[in-house]
């Protein structure tokens, strides 16, 4: 890599951090709540009755009971995890073609 790619790398990737780290400190005690949580109140607010969700969720149905955090968050990275495969693994076959394509009209 020359030193104008590392040094473009170098800033994106500060500008990645501060991107994840301002808000921590920008908005002290402020609570993060995820978007299913907004969107009932939301829906509540617009209607004027309680939300209420047409079904359960299948796990919470198997387990007879509500799933503990560490359990949706380590399903949830599971999940992140097979989509970030299947990407890269397109993204590498892209990569790849490319490289074939290039030795076939060298030949």
């Amino acid at each position: 890599m020359d030193k104008n790619k590392k040094m473009i790398v170098t800033v994106l990737l500060a500008i990645a951090c501060l991107i994840a780290i301002i808000p921590l400190f920008a908005l002290k005690g402020a609570e993060f709540g995820g978007s299913d949580d907004a969107g009932s109140q939301m829906v509540a607010e617009i209607r004027g009755e309680e939300y209420e969700p047409w079904f359960t969720p299948v796990m919470e149905t198997l387990i007879q009971g509500e799933l503990p955090g560490e359990v949706e968050s380590l399903l949830f990275c599971i999940q992140t995890g097979i989509g970030v495969g299947i990407m890269a693994f397109v993204m590498g076959r892209f990569v790849e073609r490319k490289k074939w394509m290039a030795k076939k009209e060298n030949r």
